[in-house]
């Protein structure tokens, strides 16, 4: 599956996906189940009331969550399997020891994506990523980023709105 994109939009769908307060609302829901919207800033205490805010704005209108009543936010089937990327990804970064051998699990996630960036452009989808910092993987490391970069191009295959970038008002 070939799912190309420009260069600004492979870097605004990086950089949605890649959002911390993002990963740690979808993580959260994952792992424990539906929140309660009022619980979040419990659930969640580390992100600030804008961060969630944010976060939970943007999950549902990339249709990542929903309501549902009596239950709070739970994950949609997309939601679901942007969490499964999100783990792949952490594993493949845990596995590597990337970007250190103890990093916080979005951090594994931004770092890895920002590999993945360039594969997605329109003509780059076999190119090795390049890292914005001198230190460079291993030859063992970018091989087995095949994986999450085929599990990440499938997803925006099927969720390309994340990519559109929105116009601006004038």
């Amino acid at each position: 599956m070939s799912t190309s994109f420009t260069p600004a939009e492979a870097r605004h769908a990086v950089d949605l996906l890649s959002s911390r307060s993002l990963i740690r609302l979808l993580t959260e829901i994952d792992d424990n189940g539906a929140i309660p919207p009022r619980r979040l800033a419990g659930t969640l205490p580390d992100l600030t009331a804008h961060q969630l805010r944010s976060a939970s704005d943007t999950a549902r209108a990339h249709r990542l969550i929903r309501v549902v009543p009596g239950a709070g936010l739970e994950l949609t089937d997309s939601g679901m399997e942007l969490a499964d990327l999100y783990d792949a990804v952490a594993r493949w970064a845990r596995r590597h020891a990337v970007p250190a051998a103890v990093c916080e699990f979005s951090s594994r996630i931004r770092y890895a994506l920002d590999l993945l960036a360039p594969s997605l452009t329109t003509g780059n989808t076999s190119r090795r990523a390049r890292l914005r910092d001198a230190r460079q993987i291993s030859a063992e490391a970018q091989t087995d980023l095949a994986r999450p970069r085929t599990f990440l191009t499938q997803w925006l295959a099927g969720n390309p709105q994340v990519a559109r970038i929105p116009e601006r008002a004038a």
